[in-house]
């Protein structure tokens, strides 16, 4: 899977495009000596620009054990920098350094590369150890932690292991004290554009049978319509409810095991 259209800070070059910094935070830091108006009127005309690096991560990932957690991810991104802004404009005053690293009222420029793209290692993550962690009352944490054990003790643990259909979107955060966190999104890994789930309110009974079951054989693994409804927004939890409504009367679509999770979710339901 490769996930795009993010970037970052990234550094200085002059008129030219020859680099001056390939740190712009760094840079504004030591050039201005704690004076951001000092750091204006010194670079005002001459014609420098401030770059970013746009991105595109690929992840890879392999299992390491039969629990649906149990899988090492490494992440690569490929960057390329590219013209983002003037570096200082007429009749500008940011208030600080950070106003001036990130300004969000400011004209932006068609962003030209520089350079080659490239490759940079970002992290390799023990999935299995990020959620197997202490939650810490986090309660993101505590979803991602039921979302796995709903796979494992769903139909959809039958067939390949949970990363050749999934990987975590990982977040780096710095708690209430300094520490730093990690929230976790799941993130399917289908290609292509993802169909939409079954919509409940025109289906019931054999339609909406066929229906979750073609949903699932297009996604590649059984009941991979209840997991991607997981991952979407609240309005298509209605989905849960009309097969429930139908499994209560005469249809019995779902096995067993897939039923159980479905009910443990309407008692009480969570969303990833």
């Amino acid at each position: 899977l490769s996930r795009g259209n993010w970037h970052r800070l990234g550094g200085v070059v002059d008129g030219d495009y020859r680099q001056v910094s390939d740190n712009i935070s760094h840079w504004a830091e030591r050039e201005s000596q704690g004076d951001v108006d000092n750091l204006v009127s010194k670079y005002l005309g001459l014609g420098y620009f401030a770059t970013r690096l746009a991105g595109n991560t690929h992840y890879f990932t392999a299992p390491t054990g039969k629990d649906p957690q149990a899988f090492m991810q490494l992440e690569i991104e490929e960057l390329q920098e590219v013209v983002d802004r003037p570096l200082v404009e007429r009749d500008w005053y940011p208030d600080s350094i950070e106003e001036f690293l990130d300004p969000l009222d400011y004209p932006r420029l068609e962003p030209e590369p520089i350079g080659r793209s490239y490759y940079r290692f970002r992290r390799m993550t023990p999935i299995d150890k990020l959620v197997t962690e202490q939650p810490t009352g986090n309660g993101t944490h505590q979803k991602l932690q039921r979302f796995f054990k709903d796979w494992k003790a769903s139909s959809a643990c039958e067939g390949e292991p949970f990363c050749r259909h999934w990987v975590l979107a990982l977040r780096e955060f710095n708690d209430r004290d300094g520490e730093t966190r990690i929230n976790a999104k799941p993130v399917s890994v289908f290609a292509g554009r993802l169909p939409d789930l079954p919509v409940a309110d025109r289906l019931s009974g054999s339609e909406l049978a066929n229906a979750v079951h073609g949903y699932d054989r297009v996604l590649g693994y059984p009941f991979a319509w209840y997991f991607m409804m997981l991952g979407s927004v609240a309005s298509n939890y209605t989905l849960a409810d009309a097969v429930l409504q139908d499994l209560m009367g005469a249809y019995d679509y779902l096995p067993k095991r897939d039923l159980k999770v479905l009910r443990e979710w309407e008692a009480k339901p969570y969303g990833v």
